[in-house]
This record gives structure tokens, C-alpha cells and sequence, in this order.
């Protein structure tokens, strides 16, 4: 018997299995099994997150039927060795915790004939292995099967934040498209959604601390987000794996407070000279002189801290325009009498305000670079910093002891590319040009660290897609599957075990075959290249 089962046991394809993000070891054998009726089971359980992930995973696989584009030839069923009869999971923990520290582990087995097993520690590596799990079936024939078994996987992230910002302020993204985002999120192992929630052309969260913000400040009755509405989201993401990281960008940013409270901001709108005072339209700042400003801005923190279950809470602090406070009759009249008060020392006392507000919370803040870089203002060492300005922001971050998740807008930002959104600027955007799919996988974030305790510090990558030219209609195309690059990188690193740094070219046929799978699964994502370049690898290439 084993004589003959040796004698089926050859490749379907020469391409190997088409898994993203790429495990951090795999082993393959050279038969190829058949993928039986018997469902995944996770045996007796009291966790409803890996209860619905397994109806959810059944529901894929037995609604898929994904053939690699190089594989198109192939239409015949291929010959098996045996037949998977399901898949065992087994979790140790009961701990449902989610963070920067959750352990995201698996080890996944397929044998030649009979049950598969799926073992982790918590039930979110659990998630990540059934992924993996769903992405090993093809079809060819009307036939499903596992390719390379016996297959033996054991996979952990190098990364523990690997993220996804996404601007919900300036166009609106109604709950389904966030919904969406986070299937493709998990289907691609990226657990974090930065939620930019309001900035200052909307502010479309219910407040119940001020209502008049979201009365005053969305745009309209059919653009809002309820507390309903964010629980929503938050458990969503939770039942995926993808924790959800709310941003209340503060102090700059603000012009929309105005709508609802315009003594406490300063600058509003200035037409025409918005740019001497702000990074785009609408001009508008928290009034740092006046301690209702203050005030507002840690009721703020203590009310969304409350809402959104994260350990961790953006503070923003970008891009803040001191012309804006300099020019303002408050300010002048508050340093005048204040004579050793600048705007410098009255930023850096609106920074100690609201992160000794979100520290006694017992949340961690997270905050962009200028907090750290471009003003008075030391952070606790507890800090997150974003660092998005350039690359050389990230190994200057750890070098002052603190940890960095890394944004580069020249690798990062997903925006840039499509021109300037000015009606009467035919010109580039600030960061053009487009960020394609080999620039972000190129990006390194731990590039010019040598330091090994330093490397420990960057403890993060994340895209932004910030929405001055997006929306609903065009966020799939906009994200995917750019951002699955960023996942492998931040998911498997760079190289592999032996060293060897992972090029475009070796990586391009699994990318497409990832880019296909999420079309399949109803995400939008934009094609590569020509079908022709997919379906015959290695003939896409710039000759060297």
C-alpha cells in the first residue's frame, strides 16, 4: 500500500502552495490530498470567538473554489493520495485578552490521509492558522485538495502591531465598508485598525459628554457613527483578531469643534491664508491658552477612552501650526501676562494635560512623532510614537528609548499618488508619487538599527490611508493588496531563515494568487498586472 500511495504522490504544479503573508517555516511533502466534507471542529468550547470563526471558515471553504491564475490550464481533477477528514483545533488558554502582547502562535499539520490538527496557544492564533488553513485548499476540476502534504506549519508574527489607519473624517465610510476592510484585514493576518475617526472637516461620532459635536459637526443625519455603531466595530474586529485603536487628534485638527464650540478654537477657517495655518483646509486649532480648551480636550480622552476597549489611545498631536496660536488675541493676551509663557511651554502644558489625563486611565498613548520631535514636550517613555515624517524617524525614535511603530508616509501612505485635491492646483500632492506594492514590501523598518535592544523597540508597521480622495466607492482599490504587502513584511520580516532578503519578483505569483482570493471572497482589490503576467510567471520582468 505505501508503494502505491508513493506512486501518487507528485506535484500538481510546479509553483508550490500560494499562502499570504508567507509562514515563518513550512514543510511540504510531494502528494497531493483531497479536502473531504468533514468540517473544521474545535471540539468542546466555550469561546464564541473561535465558535463563529469556525462557522465562518466552513462557510469559506465550502463556498470557494480558488484555482491559482498559473494553474488555469489545468482542468482535469488531479490525482490524490488520501483525504483530509477535517480539521482539530486545540487551544490552551481561555484567555481572550487582546494587545500588543497577545500571543498569535499556531502549528497547523496536514497529512496525507486523515485528520488535520490546528494547535495554538490562544484562541487568536487559532485565527491565524485557520487562515492559513482556508488559503492551502485549491480547486481544480470541481475537486478541492491540499497540495505538498504531508504539510507541517508553525508560524508566529515577527510583529505584534501590524495596522491599518484609516481616515473616517474627511469622506465617510459607512459601517459596511469598515465591515469589509476587517474581513480582509484577518483574511491577510493584519490585527490592527487605527481608527481616525474625526479630524477637521467632520466629526461624525456620537458624543454624549457634547452631542452639539455630532449635531453640529457631521456631515449629515446618514454619515454618523453611534456608540452602538463603535461597539459594533470593536466586536467585529475582536471576532477577527484585529484589535480597534480609536485617534482623537488633538490639539490641531480641530477646526470642526468650532461648529459646536467656537471660543474654544483658535484660527477657524482663515479664506484666504488657510495654508499659513494650517497643512490643508479648514484652518483651526484648540486654543492652548484657555483652560476650558484644556478641559474639553480631557473630557474628550476620558469619554472615547471609555467607549473604545483598547489598552491603547491615540492622542494625535501632528502637524500643529504655531502662526495660527501666535496670531491669536487669547494667546497674545495670556503670554503677555504670563511673561516666562510662550507658545512652545503652553503646548508642552497642554501635552502633560492629556497624557497625564490618558495615564490616569491606565490606557497607553500613542502619539505622531512632532510630539516627540518638534516640540518642549518630553513624553512619558510608556509613549507609543508613530513616526511618519521619514524613515530616519524610526532608529532616532528607539534611540531615545521609545517604542515606534513605523508609517513612513515615502513607504506608507496610500493616498499619495493620485495628484492634489486643491480645485485650483494642477500639480503633485505633497507625497507623491503612488506608493505601489513592491515599494511598501521593499520598505524596512528596522533599516540603519543595529542596535539589537533598539530593533526590540519597533514594535510596529502600519499603512495609513488618509481619505481626501476616498470613500466607499473606492477603498477596496485603494488598500488592496497594497496593504497585503505590508502584511508578509510584518508578519514573516524581510528574509528568511537562512538570511536571504525575499525580492519582489520571488514573492509577485503568490501576491497575485492572494489578490484573486480576496476578488473571490468580495474584496475589490486592483489587479497587479495584465491576466497574461499572472498566468505565466517570470515573464513580467525588466530584463537585468
Amino acid at each position: 500500500m505505501k508503494v502505491a500511495l508513493a506512486t501518487l504522490c507528485t506535484l500538481s504544479s510546479v509553483l508550490g502552495h500560494s499562502l499570504w503573508p508567507l509562514p515563518i517555516t513550512y514543510t511540504g511533502g510531494n502528494c497531493t490530498t483531497a479536502v473531504g466534507s468533514i468540517p473544521i471542529s474545535a471540539g468542546y468550547t466555550t469561546s464564541q470567538i473561535l465558535a463563529d470563526a469556525v462557522g465562518r471558515y466552513n462557510a469559506i471553504i465550502d463556498k470557494e473554489t480558488f484555482t491559482p491564475p498559473a494553474d488555469y490550464k489545468i482542468k482535469e481533477a488531479p490525482q490524490t493520495s488520501g483525504t483530509v477528514a477535517g480539521l482539530s483545533i486545540t487551544v490552551n488558554s481561555s484567555d481572550e485578552t487582546l494587545n500588543l502582547d497577545t500571543d498569535e502562535s499556531y502549528t497547523l499539520h496536514v497529512p496525507v490521509d486523515g485528520q488535520a490538527t490546528l494547535h495554538s496557544e490562544t484562541v487568536y492564533g487559532a485565527l491565524r492558522g485557520l487562515e492559513t488553513y482556508s488559503q492551502l485548499i485549491l480547486s481544480y476540476g470541481g475537486k478541492k485538495v491540499i497540495r505538498e502534504t504531508p504539510v507541517h506549519i508553525k508560524d508566529s508574527p515577527l510583529l505584534h502591531h501590524r495596522g491599518l489607519m484609516l481616515d473616517t473624517a474627511r469622506n465617510y465610510y459607512p459601517l459596511a465598508a469598515l465591515k469589509r476592510t476587517l474581513d480582509a484585514m484577518s483574511y491577510n493576518k493584519v490585527n490592527v485598525f487605527h481608527w481616525h475617526i474625526v479630524d477637521a472637516q467632520s466629526w461624525p461620532v456620537q458624543s454624549n459628554k457634547y452631542p452639539e459635536l455630532q449635531a453640529k459637526g457631521a456631515y449629515g443625519p446618514d454619515m454618523q457613527y453611534s456608540y452602538a455603531d463603535v461597539k459594533e466595530i470593536i466586536q467585529y474586529g475582536k471576532a477577527r483578531g484585529i484589535r480597534v485603536i480609536p485617534e482623537f487628534d488633538m490639539p490641531g485638527h480641530s477646526y470642526i469643534v468650532h461648529e459646536s464650540h467656537p471660543e474654544l478654537v483658535s484660527c477657524p477657517n482663515v479664506q484666504p491664508g488657510w495654508d499659513k495655518r494650517a497643512a490643508e483646509p479648514p484652518s483651526g486649532q484648540l486654543n492652548i491658552a484657555k483652560a476650558a480648551a484644556t478641559e474639553f480636550a480631557k473630557n474628550i480622552i476620558d469619554e472615547y477612552a471609555a467607549l473604545f476597549t483598547d489598552e491603547m489611545f491615540h492622542l494625535g498631536g501632528d502637524e500643529v501650526n504655531r502662526q495660527c496660536w501666535e496670531e491669536d488675541p487669547d494667546v497674545q493676551k495670556y503670554i503677555k501676562s504670563h511673561p516666562k509663557s510662550t507658545v512652545e511651554t503652553l503646548l508642552a502644558d497642554f501635552y502633560t494635560s492629556v497624557h497625564g489625563e490618558l495615564e490616569g486611565l491606565n490606557k497607553t498613548a500613542l502619539s505622531w512623532e512632532e510630539t516627540l520631535f518638534h516640540s518642549e514636550y518630553v513624553p512619558p517613555k510608556s509613549t507609543i510614537i508613530q513616526t511618519w515624517i521619514d524613515q530616519e524617524s524610526i532608529p532616532k525614535t528607539v534611540a531615545k528609548g521609545y517604542r515606534s511603530i513605523a508609517s513612513p508616509a515615502s513607504a506608507y501612505y496610500l493616498d499619495c499618488g493620485h495628484g492634489a485635491w486643491l480645485s485650483n492646483f494642477d500639480g503633485n500632492s505633497w507625497c507623491d508619487p503612488y506608493k505601489s506594492w513592491m515599494h511598501i514590501y521593499n520598505f524596512d523598518p528596522f533599516a540603519n538599527i543595529t542596535d539589537s535592544a533598539e530593533k526590540k523597540l519597533v514594535v510596529g508597521a502600519e499603512v495609513a490611508l488618509w481619505s481626501e480622495q476616498s470613500d466607499e466607492t473606492s477603498i477596496d482599490n485603494y488598500l488592496w493588496p497594497r496593504v497585503s504587502a505590508m502584511a508578509e513584511t510584518s508578519w514573516a520580516g524581510k528574509a528568511d531563515s537562512s538570511g536571504h532578503v525575499r525580492t519582489t519578483a520571488e514573492v509577485a505569483q503568490r501576491l497575485h494568487d492572494q489578490r484573486f482570493r480576496l476578488v473571490g471572497r468580495g474584496i475589490m482589490a486592483e489587479p497587479l498586472q495584465p491576466l497574461w503576467c499572472a498566468r505565466n510567471p517570470g515573464n513580467c520582468l525588466l530584463p537585468s
